[in-house]
């Protein structure tokens, strides 16, 4: 989902142009980094914003329940925003695919933006290249679905994070070529050097088509609220 995460990337420059809201969703995204990179904190924005948006649900996959809420702005902390965003925890790579198998049968709304978190953990369950293919490929078909239920003209994002290695085996780098193939847009994060309990990443979105790659230095207070700012203006970047 670039369109939804270049929004939260940066919002005003969304406002600035005067983007509609209910655009259609974009293409669907990979979300890279190492441990550390700030990849849920963003995909936790990335739903309070669609939340924010007055448009419908968010469906937050993830193996685990959050130990707590990566942010305590006012957006992360408004009952409104927080009851849009549907968490749900399936333990093992089996019951996700159940969960995603059975999307049609669900009652409700359908979400506008289907978020998965750790996609690695379930992957490492059967390393397979073939079972890659086969998840991505069940997430883009649960994506299209929700867009066909939501109607023309609008349609369901999808952003799904997948932690990297620095020094990966043969087989991690096989998985990733796979997934690639089924995410045309991806965004790369890296922790850099910050100070006064600031953490700071560098995030760059690469994608689809004939748009140019984009960076921006993503930086979260100690009170959870993010701020961004282009890359090219980061002091001391040989770049």
């Amino acid at each position: 989902m670039a369109e939804t995460l270049r929004r939260v990337l940066s919002p005003s420059r969304a406002a600035e142009s005067g983007e509609d809201n209910s655009a259609e969703a974009g293409p669907p995204l990979l979300l890279l980094g190492g441990p550390g990179s700030g990849k849920t904190a963003l995909l936790f924005a990335a739903a309070l914003e669609a939340a924010g948006e007055g448009r419908g649900p968010v469906l937050f996959l993830t193996r685990r329940p959050l130990q707590s809420l990566p942010g305590r702005t006012p957006a992360a902390l408004d009952p409104l925003r927080l009851q849009k965003i549907r968490f749900q925890y399936p333990p093992s790579t089996h019951e996700l695919l159940q969960l995603l198998c059975s999307a049609h049968e669900a009652r409700g709304p359908a979400p506008f933006l289907l978020l998965l978190d750790g996609l690695e953990e379930y992957l490492a369950e059967d390393p397979e290249p073939q079972e890659a293919a086969y998840l991505a490929a069940l997430l883009l078909d649960t994506a299209a679905h929700f867009s066909h239920q939501v109607g023309p003209g609008r349609g369901c994002g999808l952003i799904v994070a997948l932690q990297t290695q620095e020094e990966g085996s043969s087989g991690d780098a096989l998985q990733l070529s796979i997934l690639q193939r089924y995410f045309p847009a991806q965004c790369w994060l890296q922790p850099i050097a910050s100070g006064s309990g600031e953490r700071c990443f560098r995030a760059c979105l690469e994608p689809c088509g004939l748009v140019p790659k984009a960076e921006w230095c993503v930086a979260f207070q100690p009170d959870g609220k993010m701020t961004i700012t282009p890359w090219h203006t980061q002091a001391g970047d040989p770049s």
